[in-house]
């Protein structure tokens, strides 16, 4: 993350969860979905690293996305996060760009969905990103919900950061 990013000073705000690493490569290693909230982040995953030719999917572009955003008022990387549930079960999620993707997420894992293997929740901004990657972190204290996560407290994430995450996760030699 941080050689992606160029912030040699992220390892400060990384905040990892002792089982991360082992749950994610198993679940990659098992052939489950790498589940992104933007297509910059799924392009961003190499697929050569993939240890069973997972599949990198983002459902931004389902025609189903703008109507369920307008009947939610919410946002359309929201509304595709709602469209995860069917493949949510063991995947290895992957969020760096939408706040509003990382907080449906976490709702929907509090409204009982099925939980994912590991989540890199990395999104970016000034408006929720810190935010949502706090609910991240206190997800397990607050609602009893423990899924390994890695994530960078404060406004920093992105795409980069977040695919230099998922391609460490997939290759042993990281």
């Amino acid at each position: 993350m941080i050689h992606g990013t160029g912030q040699p000073d992220l390892i400060d705000d990384l905040v990892i969860h002792p089982e991360l690493a082992s749950a994610a490569r198993s679940a990659l290693q098992s052939g489950a979905p790498i589940l992104c909230d933007a297509h910059m982040v799924a392009t961003g995953v190499t697929a050569g690293r993939l240890p069973a030719a997972n599949q990198v999917q983002c459902f931004l572009n389902d025609p189903s996305v703008p109507a369920l955003a307008r009947r939610w008022n919410t946002t359309r990387t929201a509304a595709a996060v709602s469209l995860w549930e069917p493949v949510l079960s063991g995947a290895v999620v992957a969020v760096g760009n939408a706040p509003t993707a990382l907080f449906h997420l976490l709702e929907m894992l509090r409204d009982g969905a099925p939980r994912p293997a590991a989540i890199v929740g990395c999104p970016v901004g000034f408006v929720g990103a810190a935010e949502s990657k706090e609910a991240l972190i206190s997800l397990s204290c607050d609602h009893g919900i423990d899924i390994p996560f890695v994530t960078v407290r404060g406004r920093r994430g992105g795409s980069a950061m977040t695919s230099s995450a998922i391609n460490a996760l997939a290759s042993e030699a990281e």
